[in-house]
């Protein structure tokens, strides 16, 4: 009787963990896009110009702020996965100046910017959903998010 019990009880835990996403899903492979309910927002996707002033990389993006905006101080993403592997996606938060958004690495290690932690989390194969982990959430800005060696970059504004 309790060998049944337990059979029975692994078969119900084994149908809970088999439950399919149901959501929407991003049309465009290999883009995060911003979640708001039931509407995904694409990001603003383009590569960041590289330079080097002094002994500073500086990223730059052309213009002031990004057309995709979320009011969420802690976004979620959807990304279908395709070359770009979403465990991969760092984000960082813009500096605006003269007129261009822009991230800073310094030489000095110690006083680079640190990305923000985000959460990966397999919804279905090759489907992913990446969250914002911060205590506070973002604050108010510029926003991207970038693959680890690599100047393409998906920007958002949180409002």
């Amino acid at each position: 009787m309790k060998r049944c019990g337990s059979l029975y009880a692994l078969l119900v835990l084994g149908a809970f963990g088999q439950q399919q996403y149901s959501g929407p899903v991003p049309p465009k492979p290999d883009v995060p896009y911003l979640v708001h309910a039931d509407n995904l927002i694409e990001p603003e996707a383009t590569e960041a110009r590289q330079q080097k002033r002094k002994n500073d990389d500086v990223y730059t993006v052309t213009g002031a702020s990004s057309p995709a905006r979320t009011p969420l101080a802690e976004p979620i993403f959807l990304m279908r996965s395709e070359k770009i592997a979403p465990q991969d996606l760092e984000l960082y938060r813009f500096e605006v100046r003269a007129g261009n958004r822009e991230v800073v690495f310094p030489e000095n290690k110690k006083r680079a910017p640190r990305p923000y932690r985000l959460v990966v989390t397999r919804l279905a194969e090759k489907l992913y959903r990446l969250e914002v982990s911060e205590n506070l959430g973002l604050e108010n800005g510029e926003y991207s998010l970038t693959p680890r060696s690599s100047n393409q970059v998906f920007c958002f504004a949180v409002y």
